[in-house]
């Protein structure tokens, strides 16, 4: 587990949107694993100026979304779907028919979990999967209590992460009381993990997922598991790491390392 911990969201933001980089220009038909929210935001931006400016191309990537509101549709202003295409696609040279989003109003949505999983599998399986993580400790909608070895599923949510989401809809009642969100044993399959926080409300979450128990009670816990996962957090989010500083020293050597065999090679 590598633990990378920057100034503001905006350089979080601009690290994992280089890591995204790296893997389309290496792998151009590579397959990513996205998510929603606020925290992801200043990664979109930024590959939205690579590819207009730099011109990152992003016509052979695939796409797959972490999950979606059950029941919603995906023109309303707040399902995912909106999202992406809102903060990322429209501004893109990618085939939306490659960009995968779980259905809000699949007429039979255990179906389709296991349509989507097959797409998954399909497209060769997640090459990077970035995630975002809730006060819970949940990654997706997996809430806490999820099986460390679910698949793609309908969720009920907490009323904390209804609470939490309320903010985006005109009633409280208004929000979707079910999600379709992949399942942590799909997570945990993607071949590379990104796990994007920043704010001090997430601090709690990041020092219960890094460096406490593997639990099923904090669903980002299980990353633990995962051979290469990076948490690219900021100051405020790592707040509460009782190994920061150490974290920090193991990030610059690991950086003077990879100039030292640059300079090699």
């Amino acid at each position: 587990m590598e633990v990378i911990i920057v100034e503001d969201e905006e350089q979080v933001g601009k690290l994992a949107a280089q890591e995204i980089a790296r893997l389309i220009r290496r792998k151009p038909n590579c397959v990513l694993g996205l998510a929603t929210g606020s925290t992801p935001i200043p990664c979109y931006k930024e590959l939205i100026r690579l590819h207009q400016k730099e011109g990152l191309d992003f016509s052979r990537v695939t796409t797959f979304n972490l999950d979606e509101y059950y029941p919603i549709d995906p023109r309303h202003e707040q399902s995912y779907r909106y999202f992406m295409n809102v903060n990322l696609f429209d501004h893109l040279n990618i085939d939306k028919a490659r960009t995968f989003v779980p259905d809000g109003m699949a007429p039979d949505p255990y179906d389709h979990c296991k349509w989507y999983e097959e797409q998954i599998k399909l497209a060769g399986g997640i090459d990077l999967q970035i995630l975002g993580i809730g006060h819970n400790g949940h990654i997706a909608f997996n809430e806490p209590g999820s099986s460390l070895a679910s698949r793609t599923r309908v969720k009920t949510l907490t009323e904390e992460t209804i609470r939490a989401n309320s903010r985006f809809f005109e009633r409280p009642e208004d929000v979707p009381r079910y999600a379709i969100t992949m399942g942590i044993g799909t997570i945990l399959e993607a071949r590379k993990i990104v796990l994007l926080a920043t704010g001090a409300g997430k601090a709690e979450a990041i020092r219960r997922s890094i460096e406490g128990p593997v639990t099923s009670m904090c669903p980002a816990s299980a990353l633990q598991l995962h051979p290469r996962v990076t948490y690219l957090i900021d100051e405020a989010a790592a707040s509460r790491l009782e190994q920061k500083e150490y974290y920090k020293y193991v990030y610059q050597m690991a950086e003077q390392l990879k100039k030292k065999i640059l300079a090699i090679v």
